[in-house]
């Protein structure tokens, strides 16, 4: 089938299809004598283990590793089991920034009014949020962390 129809079968974009092509999750597939992709049930089935991957969240990097082991029928179920209980971890741990994203957030909207004025206290904290981009961009990890799920108050 040809990239539209293997977009069409997986659920995942033509773009994202050749992405995966060019870093190497998919091998190279077969082309047609004009130069166009086909792909065959294998490609298929290899493009549904990636999508089921990627919403399962696994980055890119991790899903070549899972690939790699898929592949390997020799692996040992452990690798498989310490690559998911990993991702596990991660996604405890941005599941935590969100509650604090969304916990900061609350706050920030019940200090608003919500009137007519033009006084606002929700973009007054993200500018002086602004004013300092290491305070913006850096990660919360462990001890750090404030809010109702830390402990600290």
């Amino acid at each position: 089938m040809n990239i539209g129809q293997a977009a069409a079968a997986t659920g995942i974009s033509a773009k994202m299809i050749r992405y995966y092509e060019q870093t190497g999750l998919i091998g190279p597939v077969a082309r047609s004598d004009a130069g166009y992709r086909l792909y065959s049930e294998r490609d298929i089935h290899t493009l549904g283990f990636i999508k089921r991957s990627r919403d399962l969240g696994f980055s890119v990097e991790r899903i070549a590793g899972l690939l790699q082991l898929w592949h390997d029928r020799s692996r040992h179920s452990a690798d498989v089991k310490a690559m998911a209980l990993e991702h596990i971890a991660l996604l405890n741990q941005r599941i935590a920034e969100l509650q604090d994203m969304v916990a900061t957030v609350q706050t920030l909207a019940a200090g608003c009014a919500g009137d007519s004025r033009p006084d606002c206290p929700i973009l007054r904290e993200i500018e002086r949020g602004a004013a300092h981009p290491a305070a913006i961009t850096a990660p919360k990890f462990g001890p750090t962390r404030t809010g109702p799920r830390s402990g600290k108050r």
